[in-house]
């Protein structure tokens, strides 16, 4: 399918044209990518030094089939056998990883599987990101749903059968500010039991606000940990801020976050390096923050017009198939969400191995769950979406699927006292 975004000459002012080529294609023109911005706190933490120390040491092409073997001969899984999982070395032993990995999943999660949906109230952002759908100087059309919209698209999810939310908006603090997203939180926790967000990265006080509305925890996709890589792809906005990012999810645990999730998009670097400081971000954040639920997802970067100037590096099904194996024996207490952008077929079969969690009747676009889940067309004008979908089965055929595979679905597993 042509992709529909990254469409803008035509449509920009000869000033903001002129803006956009010079952050392409000078680098001076660009803020320094690991200065923080006045409006940012800073926080005193060892766990960014630790995770891009071991990262910037990895070099997977050392190990072996010896190496390998011994990794899945042990009872735990050290930093050393995860970087030994994670190598081309251990592609030809993705069949050992694999049960390995299933058992690991049964003995700590049965055979449940957890559903959620996610719902995107606003589409403005004030980034530029090359490879987004929502990046500030793409031309689509920009939609920030009311107080009364929201609360409609959410009990359409809901009246599904759902019971878990994730509140995603694009990265602008002016069109999608702290209170907003608070009145969000506030209303979904009239119509669901699990309150997720995927919102920009903020300060610890706006964590803690966003807590005391109803939200149980925050996910923030790093999108590269490659800081290199990171600086050619984002050019300009808060995002740009790389140090920032990365210390989102320990902000959000001092802010009282139940839990946090991470990320890496692979594809837009190098994969097996982003698996492992992904990883290892939740690895010692997990020590330093024992209470917290932590989980991973795994998406790969989507086909976009873009690609040629990312370059990615291309990660293929059994290629993650083996990192989300890898992750299962390293982090067996975490869970590990596969999103729609993988095909129905995948999905349903790494549920079964290691993943836990995956998203269901999914919209990226803003305010068309109605029509939807419903079929019905309610004459409001709609938000374009951020990304292609792979899977867009309903959360009743989810549900029924999982069934059939042998599953548990599961919609909830908190209990509020």
């Amino acid at each position: 399918m042509e992709n529909q975004f990254f469409i803008d000459s035509e449509y920009l002012s000869k000033e903001a044209l002129e803006k956009k080529h010079r952050l392409e294609t000078d680098p001076s023109s660009r803020k320094d990518h690991m200065e923080y911005l006045p409006d940012m706190e800073v926080i005193d933490s060892d766990v960014m030094e630790k995770v891009m120390t071991a990262m910037e040491e990895y070099d997977y092409s050392k190990y072996t089939a010896v190496d390998v073997r011994r990794a899945l001969q042990h009872e735990t899984c050290s930093i050393e056998d995860f970087k030994a999982l994670l190598s081309p070395a251990a592609e030809p032993f993705l069949e050992m990883m694999a049960q390995k990995a299933r058992r690991e999943t049964s003995k700590h999660f049965g055979n449940t599987v957890y559903l959620f949906t996610p719902l995107y109230i606003a589409n403005y952002c004030e980034n530029y990101c090359v490879y987004c759908g929502f990046n500030c100087y793409n031309h689509i059309h920009r939609m920030k749903l009311t107080r009364e919209q929201i609360e409609h698209e959410m009990k359409v999810i809901a009246d599904s059968g759902m019971e878990e939310i994730l509140i995603l908006t694009g990265e602008s603090k002016s069109q999608s500010d702290v209170n907003y997203i608070g009145e969000a939180v506030k209303l979904a926790r009239k119509y669901f039991r699990m309150v997720g967000l995927e919102v920009y990265p903020m300060n610890t006080k706006d964590y803690a606000y966003l807590h005391a509305c109803g939200a149980d925890y925050v996910t923030v996709f790093q999108e590269t940990y490659d800081t290199v890589k990171y600086e050619t792809l984002h050019l300009m906005g808060h995002k740009r801020v790389w140090p920032y990012r990365f210390n989102a999810q320990e902000r959000a645990l001092r802010g009282g976050m139940r839990g946090v999730a991470f990320s890496a998009l692979l594809g837009l670097s190098d994969f097996r390096k982003d698996a492992l400081a992904t990883a290892l971000h939740v690895y010692y954040l997990q020590r330093k923050y024992p209470q917290a639920e932590m989980s991973l997802s795994c998406p790969r970067l989507r086909p976009i017009i873009n690609n040629d100037k990312i370059n990615p590096l291309d990660v293929g099904e059994k290629q993650l198939c083996q990192i989300i194996c890898a992750y299962r024996l390293f982090l067996p207490f975490a869970g590990i969400t596969v999103s729609s952008r993988e095909s129905a077929q995948f999905r349903n079969g790494i549920v079964k191995i290691a993943a836990t969690k995956v998203s269901a009747g999914v919209s990226t676009g803003i305010g068309d769950h109605e029509s939807k889940y419903t079929g019905k067309d309610d004459g409001v004008t709609k938000g374009d979406e951020q990304f292609e979908i792979e899977d867009g089965r309903s959360f009743c055929k989810m549900y029924e699927d999982m069934s059939e595979e042998g599953l548990q679905p599961v919609l909830n597993d908190y209990i509020y006292v």
